[in-house]
């Protein structure tokens, strides 16, 4: 199966930045997309934005300017740089990614442990 293990939370004030990175590993066929949700508390979780193997990008328009996503597919990491943040960006962020974690077996999506990001006004 497919491990994500993120890193790079934190609390940090408004108009801050932080890099989140996310490494993927175990047994891998075919990494596809990655990318971010965040899941704030009493709220539904919320796609971030995902990059597929290419550089092709999508972003939520909450985040578009502020947050770019990019990849490694050498290392099969994915990264979230998030510029400008505000306190409302607090939230849990989970990476994750839609692969095949072996040969003849079916793409499935796979997800990080999750980790805090806390923005202060």
């Amino acid at each position: 199966q497919v491990q994500l293990v993120e890193s790079g939370g934190g609390l940090v004030q408004a108009g801050g930045s932080l890099t989140l990175s996310c490494a993927a590993s175990g047994t891998i066929f075919t990494i596809g997309t990655m990318g971010w949700y965040r899941q704030a508390p009493g709220k539904e979780r919320e796609l971030v934005a995902y990059i597929d193997s290419g550089t092709s990008a999508t972003y939520a328009e909450s985040v578009k300017g502020r947050f770019t996503i990019s990849r490694d597919n050498a290392n099969n990491t994915v990264y979230l740089l998030m510029n400008s943040l505000k306190p409302e960006d607090t939230a849990v962020y989970y990476c994750f990614t839609n692969s095949v974690p072996k040969y003849g077996s079916r793409w499935s999506t796979f997800w990080g442990q999750g980790t805090q990001v806390t923005v202060s006004s």
